[in-house]
């Protein structure tokens, strides 16, 4: 990756990784607003990448571009090494890309099978399939095989109504049905946003847990702690522009903020480029 006018003090310390996402030149207005100008962003399979920014930073509109469902005004993608579009979430989701929002989007009256499968349920073979019938038993099994091969312990009973789970068994109900597809790639919008200390805990291992299996993670924090836990690099947006990039191991707190509210520009040895 090369400096651009927006980060004019960032260096390259290291080879990065080759990204599976390239993200160049985004731009994205609602009337005469600018909510992204000129966006740059890449993310490399078995790494995290976190974006961070103050209110209206563009941090939403971004991921939301990326994920399809406001396609950017201008800009250009490439995946996997070719360039791809990206108009609507179906072309997100042919690509293997797959978002958890704030809000989850779980059905509170239906039990985490049902919650995993809601829209990607798997029908039952033979004269069953044909009356409509699902096949829950495959669901389950499959269910609980997710579960442990995220190595999440604290759901005891599959069948049980999800409106009865702790908010960081939700976001693990959220994140396995995200992987139901085998995407390559997941934006996590603020998920410990209202966790408490031992849910941000397990949430945090999960999201260790989806960079060991290689895949492309995407972090929307304002929880600095969350950030500095789980992220390789460090994204910072300020008023719909990129404004620095951190290498995590290099970058403390204070640098991440000064960027934020644009106090001071990076120091060299901290941003990468």
């Amino acid at each position: 990756m090369t400096a651009t006018g927006t980060e004019p003090f960032a260096v390259t310390l290291a080879r990065c990784p080759t990204p599976l996402l390239e993200a160049h030149g985004i731009s994205k207005s609602f009337g005469a607003v600018e909510a992204l100008v000129d966006v740059d962003f890449d993310v490399a399979a078995g790494e995290v990448v976190a974006l961070v920014g103050d209110n209206g930073a563009g941090k939403s509109t971004l991921i939301k571009a990326i994920a399809g469902v406001q396609p950017a005004d201008s800009g250009r993608y490439r995946f996997d090494g070719r360039d791809v579009s990206i108009r609507n979430p179906r072309d997100a989701t042919r690509l293997g890309i797959a978002t958890v929002y704030q809000d989850l989007a779980l059905c509170d009256n239906l039990d985490v099978v049902g919650n995993v499968y809601l829209g990607q349920e798997v029908s039952s073979r033979g004269p069953l399939r044909l009356a409509g019938e699902l096949d829950e038993t495959a669901m389950e099994h499959r269910t609980r095989d997710l579960f442990e091969s995220l190595a999440v312990t604290t759901l005891g009973d599959v069948r049980g109504v999800t409106g009865a789970l702790s908010g960081g068994q939700r976001q693990a109900v959220a994140i396995a049905r995200s992987l139901v597809g085998d995407p390559r790639m997941l934006i996590l919008d603020e998920p410990t946003a209202a966790l408490g200390v031992a849910q941000t805990a397990q949430v945090l291992q999960l999201i260790h847990t989806l960079r060991d299996r290689g895949l492309a993670v995407v972090v929307i924090s304002h929880n600095l702690d969350t950030v500095f836990d789980v992220a390789d690099r460090i994204v910072v947006l300020r008023l719909g522009r990129r404004e620095a990039t951190f290498d995590r191991r290099r970058a403390t707190r204070e640098d991440v903020v000064a960027a934020i509210v644009g106090a001071t520009a990076p120091r060299p040895e901290t941003a990468v480029a």
